[in-house]
């Protein structure tokens, strides 16, 4: 199992970003989803996630901005990122809580992408 994550870049303040994580492997199912981020010189902290239902979850720092979903189907989750801000320049990592097979056997466990490089400069 791996989760693979795309779409950083550099933008300029005001502009909108799309970040997706796509999961692979022998998935039996997957439950909560996120993005985190970690700015240089700070902890890591949580952006925003989704349960397998829908339900969200965002920073007060993002609230507003950013949304975050999911597709099901494809194993996705997506982070739309508007009105972004110097502020907002971090690494990005998507996690996710899957049930399938480890090398222990079936397991449920949370697996992280690689990280994203977002930076928000004019």
């Amino acid at each position: 199992v791996q989760l693979q994550a795309s779409g950083g870049g550099l933008v300029q303040p005001g502009g909108s970003l799309r970040l997706s994580c796509a999961a692979s492997g022998s998935i039996i199912s997957i439950s909560d989803m996120g993005w985190y981020r970690q700015a240089p010189g700070k902890q890591q902290e949580l952006v925003a996630d989704i349960t397998s239902g829908g339900s969200t979850n965002y920073a007060d720092s993002v609230k507003g901005r950013f949304t975050i979903s999911r597709d099901n189907a494809k194993k996705t989750v997506y982070l739309q990122m508007s009105s972004l801000e110097p502020e907002d320049t971090a690494v990005y990592y998507c996690r996710a809580d899957i049930y399938g097979l480890t090398t222990r056997g079936l397991a449920s466990r949370a697996y992280w992408g690689q990280g994203t490089q977002v930076t928000v400069s004019s």
